[in-house]
């Protein structure tokens, strides 16, 4: 029997945006809040969740965030 096609959660882009977050971060460019403002981007968690909601923002294919 053939394995059943899993769906995608997140977008090819979506994970690109995260990927393009990430470089910034191990650069030491990557800034959060709004425009950058608030300061450098300490932790990895942190660098993914703002390549997320960026992707989220262009209206790509991602999960709703948990609450």
């Amino acid at each position: 029997m053939a394995k059943k096609k899993r769906k995608r959660r997140y977008s090819r882009s979506a994970g690109r945006d995260v990927e393009g977050e990430m470089k910034r971060y191990k650069r030491g460019t990557a800034r959060s809040g709004r425009g950058g403002k608030a300061g450098k981007v300490k932790s990895r968690k942190q660098a993914i969740a703002i390549g997320l909601s960026k992707a989220r923002k262009k209206g790509k294919k991602v999960p709703r965030k948990k609450r």
